[in-house]
């Protein structure tokens, strides 16, 4: 697994398998929000037009991404947010459920160490041969960089240190679901075909930055040249063709579907592909805030990450989608 941009392995409690998960349990046992709310946070979401599109990469830079070759999917037509999950919008959720986080349960998350600043040697452990990710004892959703800070000024920003079951509580509670793998990509590209990014194919068209990337000497000095060293505001960057904004860059999201081969090209489109049944990895996708190209620059709408559904990190949200 990569180590700029997915969030290292927890190492927490070990999730189960469909039904006899009792992480997925526990979130999804959460009464529902009341309608009028499930209501309003539905008009919110944006339509995607279904149909054929070419998924993933011609060639793939990280083989073990199984991002190649591309190949032609069919998706359904379906509803997404526009923006990534906020602050704001995760505090209303807790406030209402009084839900824990698996970082708040387990009592500590990752935090990238430039996030710390002349904190960072006061938290040595580290996974092994990623010492800039930090685990920090308190950091969590309310607590980005541990005991002390908060998101206060920070509340259109994306929510972080969230897990796989933390995105399936917030979506269940407000009556959404996370979108399919299939689904985030054509979402992404914007009703683009064959670009790179959400816009097209320059990285910063017209010389300006169209995403929150890591600029300077990764992972020592971030320039942050476009405007942020860390997340940015979810409205920052310009939308896409769809209206979605900062489909890569700023924070990984999480979507439904298990890490695996992407459907083998085929004569007839694949209908709304899903990953494989089972396996370790639940799919992150669209980057994050410290991808960049001198290390991990899956920073692109067709880039794939993964990571254990119960890891935590300061650089993975989620958005959330429905059916049309």
């Amino acid at each position: 697994m990569a180590g700029c941009c997915p969030a290292p392995a927890a190492g927490g409690t070990p999730p189960g398998t469909g039904a006899t998960d009792p992480l997925l349990a526990r979130a999804l046992a959460l009464p529902p929000a009341p309608a009028a709310l499930r209501t309003a946070l539905a008009a919110e979401l944006v339509a995607v037009p279904g149909g054929i599109f070419a998924m993933g990469a011609r060639r793939a830079r990280f083989p073990e991404d199984l991002d190649a070759p591309r190949h032609k999917v069919r998706v359904s037509g379906f509803r997404i947010a526009p923006v990534a999950v906020t602050n704001a919008a995760f505090a209303r959720f807790v406030a209402a459920t009084g839900y824990r986080t698996l970082a708040e349960t387990e009592g500590w998350s990752f935090v990238f160490h430039l996030l710390l600043g002349p904190t960072a040697g006061d938290h040595p452990r580290h996974p092994p041969g990623l010492p800039w990710w930090r685990q920090v004892d308190g950091a969590c959703w309310h607590s980005p960089e541990g005991p002390g800070s908060s998101t206060a000024g920070r509340e259109d920003h994306p929510v972080v240190h969230v897990s796989w079951y933390d995105a399936r509580a917030y979506a269940a509670w407000a009556g959404l679901r996370l979108p399919t793998e299939a689904e985030w990509e054509r979402a992404a590209r914007g009703g683009l075909s064959e670009k790179r990014f959400p816009w097209g194919d320059a990285f910063a068209p017209g010389g300006r930055a169209a995403m929150n990337t890591f600029q300077g000497d990764f992972p020592q000095h971030d320039s942050a040249e476009d405007g942020w060293a860390g997340t940015a505001p979810v409205t920052a960057y310009a939308p896409n063709g769809y209206g979605l904004h900062n489909m890569t860059g700023n924070v990984w999201e999480w979507v439904e579907d298990r890490f695996g081969a992407l459907p083998a090209p085929a004569r007839l489109p694949p209908a709304d592909p899903r990953g494989p049944a089972t396996g370790e990895f639940r799919v992150q996708r669209g980057g994050s805030f410290l991808c960049h190209d001198s290390y991990c620059d899956r920073y692109h709408v067709h880039s794939r990450g993964k990571a254990p559904p119960d890891s935590t990190a300061s650089n993975t949200g989620f958005r959330v989608a429905s059916n049309a």
